[in-house]
């Protein structure tokens, strides 16, 4: 059904019929030439022509507030110190990650369920650290 509206979008010749649109109590979109009790009627207009209008688009993109060079050096000083405090911490969660593993491979070798657990904290700190590297390299 959405191949029709935008067939009818794109060849405004072909738009002679209206377009109503329902939504049952399901949620279900129903669109009709006809009128359908409970219906809006969609109103299409055509344009002028079938190339995007990117005016509004690089309008904007000079109207957008710029910060100064200062400003955004400290913007970019203070997500450093975030970003280094985040991979500090997850560095000491992933040591302690370790140890608990290792403690529990040594004492509770047949707690499999426990082991795994572990294991996976020790992996979702490494794939933290990982990206938290990742981001710091991203920075000037």
């Amino acid at each position: 059904m959405k191949f029709w509206i935008l067939l009818v979008c794109l060849i405004p010749s072909l738009a002679v019929a209206d377009i109503y649109k329902s939504v049952d109590a399901d949620g279900h979109v129903t669109y009709s030439s006809a009128p359908i009790k409970g219906a809006k009627k969609i109103v299409l207009t055509p344009s002028g022509s079938s190339a995007p209008d990117h005016s509004r688009a690089s309008a904007a993109s000079h109207d957008f507030p710029k910060v100064n060079e200062d400003t955004q050096k400290g913007r970019d000083g203070s997500r450093r110190k975030i970003l280094e405090d985040e991979l500090k911490a997850e560095e000491g969660l992933l040591n302690t990650a370790r140890q608990g593993q290792q403690v529990a491979e040594e004492h509770r070798p047949k707690d499999n369920e426990r082991i795994k657990e572990l294991t996976k904290q020790v992996d979702l700190h490494q794939t933290n650290i990982a990206a938290l590297k990742t981001e710091l390299s991203k920075l000037k």
